[in-house]
């Protein structure tokens, strides 16, 4: 049979011609004939999926299954007598005797119907019951060995009997006005019936029961009691009814937009159940579902579920059912409790870090140290490291690496530009749009609670009305307060304690000092040009190649082609720019594949300059020591480290000091503190201080367009006014970077590496520094610096000493000063 066996009854009336023999009636003679009539001891078994048919009863059903059809062709050509059982479990396509209800009801067919839409409709009648003894075969169809179950005929003159009839009918008529549904005819047919077990019979039939009621009133021996059973069914249908149309009516009378929108929505669901949507009903299951296979705590579990009651609660046409659901749907993806096993073999993470990354070695270092501890106590708080470099470095891709290493899930959270503390902390769930922070959604996104946690250009935070995000983020990056950390959203305690942060920052002067406290700080210097060379070789040319389609033998670059590059095309710490240089050179050589030129894929220093234009840059060469007041200092730019020329000349005048060349405030005040040192020692240089009062200082830094400030610069600045007022040279191929004061101490600055490998491009052999600055170099691979001779100094007269010789310049001028004239 198909999922639905009846239809509806106006369907076949209408294609039933005048000579069908169709008598839905029964008299009672008929009656009595029909349960005298014999029944074959072995009928053929017809399965019935929902209904349930009654002695007397015509119905029409719908037949789908092939042994069912061929049943049916059969048994019409033949006696057209078969047997009708309802099954137990309607979703089974094919019952045997076990999921076959014993109890069923001989059937006659009287009408077999090819209808419009192709199914094959068969109108039966009901005759009398069976029961099943055992099943004699079930192909091509079942067929069972039946007996017959007589009818416990009650007295129809007991007064009692009459009152049971009387009121099942009544209340049966009183069923059809109530309900908008039954036609009235069906009034009519009820008034007609003479016979007492047939009126039962027709009632259970038609009253909207279940299949497993109806087979216990078809089961039910003693008639009496199934007709006092149907009239219990039929005062709980004339209740609910009842009940029914109060509520109706009191709708109808005082019915506002939400009532309509609730009784709207109800329609909606079954709409939705019948298209296989998903109802409100089912989300609420699929979310209990989800919960239980969860591993969260007993305190977020309470949470959820009395969130999922509240939600229950809510009429789903309303504003707030969205909301809830959303909020529960976070819940449910947010990973509480689920951590990825770390990787605890440190020689493979050496190689990952080596491989993916060429240096940075106080990095790498610093991670093996927390994977060796981590494997030894096996429960430590992740620490908060931050890289601080110049751009181009490697910052950011080496936490993708460190993930890889670690064995941990990598996710990444770009913090420039980030202006509201809802970005970190989320908004509260009561507002419209309302979202989780961005730490939240990464975890979730990340799938576990212990991802490495990249906080990219943390030092690019801003602050408006709308908080401060680096104040919010003083809690995310707090080793002893994150094991708690609150979003707004979320509005339960989150625990941040294994996620492995690492920030970046090109700058660490823009950082709230608080924010800075919690972080450990890992300086990722710039690249020497070998450093640069080996990354270009290994990462960067075999990257370009794999973009481009070409392959190693296509473009083949030698170290020399690599620091023409660097020295003449690019001029920065790290190397992004240096990959977009090797990029161009490989379009260059695919062009020419592409387009059959010839070309040497050993490409050479005219190949390079033909696809990359003349060089922009110009390598900073020491110049000469044969002018005084000219003297070479380092400096640290955000590109790396350059060589800086501090040029000074003098004038007659009255003791000006003017400076040029765009310096910035610290700069002007180192220049004016070395002028002040200068006079005040100024015998102990062996300078008359009536010649300051005489000539006009001038203090150049050229490349004037670019701005320039700090106080590196100072021991530099003073010892070009000390060679400009004594006219002595200054030592050739010699540098020097140092803060001075004004009691003539050499204090020490930043950025030495960079400073450094600058020095050694412009062909410098010595350099004079702070003797604090000594650390800094050790931190230096020896290679880098071994052609270098590095002098450490504390007081500023240890410099002069140090870069003048006692020879006067060629053409030195005569600074004696001249007596004053009335």
């Amino acid at each position: 049979m198909n999922k639905n066996d009846t239809f509806d009854i106006n369907q076949v009336l209408s294609v039933i011609n005048e000579d069908t023999e169709f008598f839905p009636l029964l008299s009672s003679q008929d009656e009595e004939e029909m349960s005298k009539a014999d029944i074959p001891e072995i009928l053929p078994i017809l399965p019935l999926r929902n209904t349930v048919l009654f002695p007397g009863v015509v119905i029409p059903i719908t037949v789908g299954r092939d042994k069912s059809i061929k049943l049916v062709k059969e048994a019409y050509k033949g006696d057209k007598t078969i047997g009708v059982v309802a099954q137990k479990d309607m979703n089974i396509e094919e019952p045997t005797l076990e999921q076959l209800n014993k109890i069923g009801t001989v059937a006659h067919i009287i009408k077999v119907l090819q209808m419009p839409d192709g199914n094959t409709t068969v109108i039966i009648q009901g005759k009398q019951r069976f029961k099943i003894i055992e099943m004699e075969s079930t192909t091509p169809y079942l067929k069972a060995k039946v007996e017959r179950v007589p009818e416990d005929k009650p007295k129809v003159s007991s007064k009692e009997f009459k009152a049971l009839i009387s009121s099942i009918r009544e209340l049966a008529l009183q069923i059809i006005q109530l309900s908008p549904n039954l036609p009235s005819e069906a009034g009519l047919a009820i008034k007609n019936i003479e016979s007492p077990t047939f009126l039962v019979n027709f009632i259970s039939s038609n009253l909207s029961l279940e299949t497993e009621q109806k087979q216990l009133l078809l089961e039910t021996k003693d008639f009496v009691k199934r007709a006092k059973n149907l009239l219990e069914h039929l005062t709980t249908e004339i209740q609910m009814l009842e009940l029914k149309n109060q509520i109706q009516n009191k709708v109808r009378i005082d019915l506002d937009k939400q009532q309509r929108d609730y009784f709207l929505n109800q329609q909606l669901k079954t709409i939705q159940e019948e298209l296989g949507g998903n109802t409100p009903d089912l989300e609420i299951q699929d979310l209990e579902k989800r919960a239980k296979a969860k591993k969260w705590s007993k305190d977020i579990q309470k949470h959820f579920d009395k969130e999922l009651e509240k939600l229950s609660r809510i009429n789903p046409a309303a504003a707030d059912y969205s909301v809830q659901i959303n909020y529960l749907e976070v819940l449910l993806d947010l990973p509480w409790s689920e951590y990825s096993k770390d990787n605890f073999d440190l020689n493979r993470a050496v190689k990952v870090l080596d491989k993916d990354h060429y240096g940075l070695e106080k990095v790498k270092q610093r991670i093996v140290e927390y994977l060796a501890v981590l494997k030894l106590k096996n429960d430590m708080k992740a620490p908060i490291l931050c890289l601080v470099g110049p751009p181009g470095v490697g910052k950011t891709s080496l936490g993708k690496s460190i993930a890889r290493a670690l064995g941990r899930k990598y996710t990444r959270m770009a913090l420039g530009g980030v202006r509201d503390e809802a970005e970190i902390r989320g908004h509260r769930k009561t507002y419209i749009g309302a979202m989780p922070g961005r730490i939240i959604q990464s975890l979730k996104k990340a799938g576990t609670s212990n991802p490495v946690f990249v906080l990219d250009e943390i030092d690019k935070l801003g602050s408006d009305f709308k908080g401060d995000p680096s104040s919010a983020l003083l809690e995310v990056l707090d080793p002893e307060q994150n094991t708690n950390f609150h979003d707004h959203y979320v509005e339960m305690e989150y625990d941040l304690s294994k996620v492995l942060f690492i920030a970046t920052a090109n700058s660490l002067s823009t950082i709230q000092p608080a924010l800075l406290d919690r972080m450990e700080i890992i300086e990722v210097n710039g690249y020497t040009i070998e450093e640069k060379i080996e990354i270009a070789k290994k990462h960067l040319l075999p990257k370009q190649l794999e973009v481009h389609g070409l392959n190693k033998k296509d473009v083949q670059l030698s170290p020399k082609i690599f620091e023409k590059i660097i020295e003449e095309y690019t001029r920065e710490s790290g190397v992004r720019g240096l990959e977009k240089k090797v990029g161009s050179i490989v379009r260059g050589v695919a062009t020419r594949i592409v387009m059959e030129k010839p070309y040497n894929p050993k490409v050479d220093a005219q190949l390079a300059e033909e696809i990359l234009g003349a060089p922009i840059f110009d390598k900073d060469l020491y110049e000469d020591n044969e002018i005084a007041g000219v003297v070479t200092g380092l400096a640290w730019t955000s590109v790396g480290g350059d060589i800086l020329f501090i040029e000074s000349s003098i004038s007659p005048g009255k003791g000006k000091l003017s400076l040029t060349g765009n310096l910035g405030d610290v700069m002007k005040e180192s220049a004016a503190i070395a002028m002040a040192y200068l006079r005040s020692h100024a015998e102990e240089f062996g300078i008359d201080y009536k010649v300051f009062d005489q000539w006009d200082v001038n203090i150049h830094v050229p490349a004037g367009a670019t701005p320039k400030d700090g106080p590196s610069a100072g021991i530099t600045m003073l010892t070009a006014l000390t060679s400009l007022f004594t006219q002595r040279k200054v030592k050739e191929k010699l540098a020097m970077t140092g803060e001075i004061t004004l009691r003539g101490r050499v204090l020490p600055v930043g950025g030495i590496k960079e400073k450094i490998l600058a020095a050694k491009r412009a062909n410098i052999k010595e350099i004079i520094l702070s003797k604090a600055n000594e650390k800094d170099i050790l931190e230096i691979k020896e290679d880098y610096i071994k052609d270098l001779r590095f002098h450490y100094v504390t007081r500023m007269s240890e410099v002069i000493n140090l870069a003048l010789l006692d020879t006067k310049v060629k053409k030195a001028k005569n600074l004696t000063p001249t007596s004053p004239t009335a």
